[in-house]
């Protein structure tokens, strides 16, 4: 599915990890995009954007939801 977005899109591998990690290396992987970590349950806006990756963490801070651009 191409998201018409440049660079990698999606993230599985790092469900599972701590959230600061994968925002690192996130934006390593793709530079034109800012990783933003939001707790599980956070209301965020709805708006497409491809300079945009959500990484939702639980409590303890690891990754529940695979982060992809939007």
């Amino acid at each position: 599915m191409s998201t018409g977005c440049e660079g990698k899109s999606s993230w599985p591998e790092l469900v599972g990890v701590e959230g600061t990690v994968a925002e690192a290396r996130i934006e390593r992987e793709n530079p034109l995009v800012n990783a933003i970590i939001v707790p599980e349950g956070s209301m965020v806006t709805t708006d497409y954007r491809c300079d945009r990756v959500w990484v939702w963490i639980n409590k303890a801070g690891i990754v529940k939801r695979v982060p992809i651009i939007g």
